[in-house]
């Protein structure tokens, strides 16, 4: 739909641009002008081939801005550090986004040539018969051939307009990206009972808009380090009551979205484990908040799912559940939109079918990755067959189908016998560069978690009359130190440490593709914010013995 629009959009503009430009370009049916061939001048009509290609210009324009829309992920909307106004922003842009539409514009009219070189005759042929018109050849060459196309005035004119047509859809473009993502803040304590639902802590522990929860956390980590008045609000008690409540759905929030990111880092570890076969048992326990959480603006939502135990994968399909590469679709307009935890926890509540999940401290060998005849008792309890039926007494009774057995059997033959194609395998399998990429699409906003509540922390030291932070420093420090854990092991697989090469000087935004690193040196920064902040005092602090090692190296500066 995307692109049907886009392509519509660029042909009316393309429609515009002739009409403007006048002369010969302006129509698309003539009066036929060759008497000898067609008889009276007068009654017979030809089609202007030369508004034809304007048409098909803009369209085919059109199509290519969408696809390239989607493929430089330009939904995805990248939020400024420093803030600024927004007309500075605009006449930043503006010099860079009219010689990026020209650049572009010259390259969408050069590839149009080539295809209508070889497919031109198509339109051309179908519209002539359906609006029964003639093909004049004696005035005008025909533009499906080298020499027709080498036609200085059409090509100036093609170009020109598509500059105008790119250069209108990245001004609108740049424009929403600079509203969108302008800095809001949002009251911590509201002034009347109605503004209660566009407070922070209560937009953080519901579920709101993408776009809400982005620019909350960004208010939050501007707050917890510019703005000593409203740290007091988050410190501050209820009356009557004086209970914390302020700072206990803020953190709630915050930890929520963290436990959620260790958790599909867990999943991506399990999921990339090869050969079946767990390389490390890594039992995670985080700590369950009443509400959910929501992972993404341009990606997906998860809720929490503590699991006690790493179950081992089977891959069972080439097409329908790639467990290698756990994938995150994108949303219309911002980016990358389906869940990776719901599509991953359809896979692994399988193995409940099975009994009490395995210990954590073993490691057994599970199936390869391709099965054939081994994975048929899995397939049995993930697609129960349609002839089950219930008796009049309440239970279950399995009555076998022979066409759907032999269905599924021949299914499963297929997919093992295009698995094992590498040519298939190359178009239908994803990058692990992109992979990679869809785990980390949200960590913007993990990034801005882990700094406002560092920065809280390490600001309570002196500010927190009351001690509010003191109750639940015990579970934000076994959080991050967690979550440290799943990083580091995480960066151990391959393709997670290799840096894209990023592109400076481009109108399109790349920092989604480094944004794994930003995280890694986010959480590291907030842990040592916090241990620096508190020094040797962080030993009083309950914690494992795992914990307890791993927080004396950041004591010690070994980390």
């Amino acid at each position: 739909m995307h692109s049907f629009i886009h392509a519509a959009m660029g042909m009316v503009m393309a429609w515009c641009a002739a009409v403007i430009t006048q002369g010969q370009y302006s129509f698309l049916v003539v009066p036929c002008t060759g008497a000898s061939s067609f008889g009276s001048p007068a009654v017979q009509t030809c089609l202007n081939e030369y508004h034809l290609f304007f048409l098909l210009a803009g369209a085919f324009m059109g199509y290519s801005y969408s696809l390239l829309y989607f493929v430089n992920n330009m939904n995805y909307l990248p939020f400024p550090i420093i803030q600024q106004y927004k007309f500075l922003r605009f006449r930043r842009s503006l010099l860079l986004l009219v010689k990026h539409s020209c650049v572009e514009s010259l390259f969408l009219v050069r590839n149009f040539c080539i295809l209508y070189y070889f497919l031109g005759h198509i339109p051309k042929a179908w519209i002539s018969t359906a609006m029964n018109l003639h093909i004049d050849e004696q005035v005008h060459r025909p533009l499906d051939t080298v020499s027709g196309l080498l036609n200085l005035s059409l090509l100036y004119h093609v170009w020109l307009c598509g500059v105008f047509l790119l250069t209108t859809w990245y001004i609108s473009w740049i424009l929403f990206k600079i509203y969108a993502t302008e800095a809001h803040v949002f009251p911590v304590q509201p002034p009347f009972a109605e503004g209660s639902d566009e407070c922070l802590p209560k937009v953080l522990n519901n579920n709101p808009p993408p776009i809400i929860k982005y620019l909350a956390l960004q208010d939050l980590m501007l707050l917890s380090q510019y703005s000593p008045s409203r740290r007091q609000e988050v410190f501050s008690l209820s009356q009557p009551g004086g209970h914390p409540h302020n700072w206990t759905a803020i953190s709630r929030g915050c930890l929520n979205l963290l436990n959620g990111m260790t958790q599909k880092l867990v999943l991506y570890q399990e999921a990339a484990a090869t050969n079946g076969r767990v390389s490390s048992s890594y039992p995670v326990e985080p700590k369950k908040f009443s509400s959910p959480e929501e992972t993404t603006f341009q990606t997906p939502k998860s809720s929490q799912m503590p699991r006690p135990s790493v179950p081992t994968l089977v891959k069972t399909s080439l097409f329908s559940s790639k467990l290698s590469t756990p994938d995150v679709a994108s949303l219309p307009g911002i980016p990358f939109g389906s869940s990776v935890m719901n599509r991953m926890a359809g896979i692994f509540d399988v193995n409940t079918c099975y009994g009490s999940p395995q210990s954590p401290q073993l490691i057994r060998r599970g199936p390869r990755l391709w099965t054939s005849a081994s994975d048929q008792h899995m397939t049995e309890f993930s697609n129960p067959s349609p002839s089950t039926s219930i008796s009049a007494e309440g239970k279950t009774v399995r009555q076998p189908n022979v066409i759907y057995s032999w269905i599924q059997n021949k299914r499963e033959q297929i997919k093992n016998f295009l698995s094992k194609r590498v040519l298939i395998m190359y178009f239908f399998s994803k990058h692990p560069e992109a992979s990679i990429q869809a785990v980390f699409s949200d960590a913007q906003m993990h990034i801005w978690a882990l700094e406002g509540l560092s920065h809280l922390v390490a600001a309570s030291y002196t500010e927190d009359r009351f001690g509010v932070v003191q109750t639940t420093l015990p579970a934000i420090l076994n959080t991050l130190l967690t979550l440290q854990e799943a990083v580091d092991k995480y960066f151990k697989l391959p393709h997670a440490s290799s840096k894209p090469p990023r592109i400076s000087g481009s109108l399109v935004d790349t920092s989604y593709k480094t944004l794994r690193f930003a995280f890694r040196a986010s959480l590291k920064t907030a842990i040592y914010r916090i241990t620096t902040t508190f020094g040797e005092h962080l030993n009083a602090v309950q914690a494992s013995a795992e914990h307890q090692k791993r927080l004396q190296q950041f004591l010690e500066f070994k980390e």
